[in-house]
């Protein structure tokens, strides 16, 4: 990759996540780049080729992640609470909060009431993956007595909704800044340890 593919990439990629795809043009990445609007067709076919290539690599980076959640709940050795914190740190941290990830999903967010195939992916990697992925963790502990057995799915939602809340109000709503970072962590992990008091049965 060359610097200056890349560096259309990026900016395209905050233009996007600031005003949806349909509101940039060639022209507006171009200006930002600081390069000739010849330049950009060398490096893509058109805009939405950028686009594409945002979305391609933001769907290896979700798989990515939810396979190393996938190990990271496997290969854990202590108790309940100790790995459902350490895949949500993982989750917060590596996914909701990093910039590239952040400004994929927000201009996934603006772009889904436009483009019927966004909003699939928007649903697919923000909802429905999140939750099936809780909603195994929830059988698994249910299959071996760690908690009380209910319904998977309704567990998944009472625990996945008040964080998918609280990523709205403070990741998606505004800059991503450190104090929106803070102020998420503080409530999405009172809901985690309230929710881990009501589950009850943990091993500590």
């Amino acid at each position: 990759m060359t610097a200056t593919r890349e560096k259309i990439l990026d900016v395209s990629l905050k233009l996007f996540s600031e005003r949806g795809y349909s509101a940039v043009s060639i022209r507006d990445i171009c200006k930002c780049v600081g390069i000739k609007e010849s330049s950009v067709y060398y490096h893509f076919e058109n805009k939405q080729n950028i686009f594409d290539e945002l979305l391609d690599r933001f769907s290896e980076v979700s798989k990515g992640m939810m396979a190393k959640l996938e190990n990271g709940l496997t290969d854990r050795a202590g108790s309940f609470s100790d790995g459902l914190h350490t895949v949500s740190d993982f989750f917060f941290e590596q996914y909701l909060m990093d910039d590239f990830c952040n400004k994929v999903m927000r201009m996934m967010f603006i772009e889904q009431f436009h483009n019927e195939n966004v909003r699939k992916q928007y649903q697919h990697r923000f909802m429905d993956e999140p939750l099936d992925f809780q909603r195994k963790i929830f059988s698994a502990l249910m299959r071996v007595g760690v908690i009380a057995n209910c319904d998977s799915g309704y567990l998944a939602v009472k625990y996945y909704a008040p964080i998918y809340f609280y990523a709205q109000k403070w990741l998606f709503n505004g800059d991503l800044t450190e104090e929106s970072k803070a102020a998420f962590r503080i409530d999405a992990y009172k809901h985690i340890q309230m929710f881990l008091g009501e589950v009850g049965g943990c091993n500590g």
